[in-house]
């Protein structure tokens, strides 16, 4: 990322501040990152927090500025412009065209990616003119990140909350380099380690953390996939915009909610970690210390190969792998014995870690190797589909 640059538009709302560790998040990903502010923006918070934090100019007037052009300059230096947060009163300037300041003359000139991070009162953002200027803004080809739901600084709750700086890193790794280009794809993502109850408090389960899941899942979103995530067991937070996320921590659970949504959908990614075995019987009280115990296991249904049976010819039904040896045999036998599109393997070794090495089989026993962070995993698993 270190050839990257980006311009950081702050624009006057509260959730300005929050824009010093959007700041401070990118500077330390290997961004370059140029900070334009609005007159109103510096009423909440102070260019020097930005240049101290990404060694950079701050800039935020047309006239004083040490460039003769700083909005012809700054358009041009800039990979991606990043307005966040982004008023109602700069996005409506952006959509009529008027450039009465260095960030909306940016803007008219700047003819590479621009990402909106609206941020305001519920009521504002909801408004016919708020909801038909951002229509307009992603009809020209420009990215918006939805805002979260929640208590707002005006005390009002409801939608129009500054999300997490997190989400926001990762929308701008997505549209450095990708447009929406999965709209109208209904996807379902299972994720996590599912888990098995012995008793009320002891459980069979696995080291699955749900990372790749929660990537493929993230990545598909923010690329215009209608996304359906089933989870089990994760240790990540759930990004805020997949809203309708369905928890089903056993095998028969995930089983009896996947089955049903799997018939609506276009692409099927079972990352989930699916325990193969399950206490035959469960004890209803806590099995004490001491006792004499003895487990006896049985095996849980199939799920993917319940899928595959079922798959319909224009779905696609991507598997995952995690093995210890033979991993490229172990994964081309799981691709064909559960009539897969496309499976992903990888060696348990790197369980639960942020990086991974993959190998991507699919149907035409076409093989590819990826390294990367899992989320960069994720969209290079995405363009494999696309292109089979």
């Amino acid at each position: 990322m270190s050839k990257l640059k980006i311009v950081l538009g702050v624009t006057g709302g509260i959730a300005a501040y929050k824009a010093i560790d959007l700041a401070s998040r990118l500077f330390k990903e290997g961004f370059q990152v140029r900070t334009v502010f609005t007159e109103a923006a510096a009423k909440f918070v102070s260019p020097i927090n930005f240049a101290a934090i990404t060694h950079e100019s701050v800039h935020d007037s047309l006239w004083e500025d040490d460039d003769p052009i700083p909005h012809i300059s700054l358009a041009d230096w800039a990979d991606l412009v990043v307005i966040a947060p982004a008023t109602a009163n700069t996005i409506a300037k952006a959509v009529a065209g008027i450039s009465d300041n260095l960030l909306s003359s940016i803007l008219l000139a700047h003819t590479k990616p621009v990402l909106w991070v609206p941020a305001m009162n519920v009521n504002m953002y909801q408004n016919p003119v708020t909801q038909r200027n951002l229509a307009i803004l992603a009809e020209r080809g420009h990215h918006v990140l939805d805002p979260a739901t929640g208590l707002l600084a005006c005390a009002y709750t409801g939608k129009g909350k500054y999300p997490p700086n997190i989400e926001i890193v990762y929308a701008i790794k997505t549209y450095l380099n990708y447009r929406r280009d999965l709209i109208g794809i209904r996807a379902l993502v299972s994720a996590g380690a599912t888990v098995e109850a012995i008793d009320p408090m002891r459980v069979i389960s696995n080291r699955s953390s749900g990372k790749m899941g929660l990537a493929l899942a993230r990545a598909l979103s923010l690329r215009g996939a209608s996304v359906k995530l089933v989870y089990a067991s994760i240790n990540q937070e759930i990004p805020y915009y997949l809203s309708d996320a369905i928890q089903a921590l056993s095998v028969q659970e995930m089983r009896d909610v996947i089955v049903p949504l799997a018939e609506e959908c276009d692409w099927i990614f079972k990352c989930a970690a699916v325990s193969d075995y399950k206490p035959s019987s469960y004890s209803e009280q806590k099995i004490k210390k001491g006792e004499d115990l003895s487990i006896h296991l049985e095996q849980t249904i199939d799920i993917l190969t319940e899928l595959g049976n079922n798959k319909k010819c224009s779905q696609k039904l991507v598997g995952f792998a995690a093995e210890t040896q033979d991993i490229i045999d172990n994964a081309k036998g799981k691709l064909e014995r559960k009539n897969l599109d496309m499976i992903v393997a990888n060696h348990l070794e790197n369980a639960g870690k942020d990086t991974n090495r993959i190998v991507v089989i699919d149907k035409k026993g076409e093989t590819k190797s990826i390294e990367g962070c899992k989320f960069e995993l994720a969209h290079k698993i995405i363009d494999h589909l696309k292109e089979i």
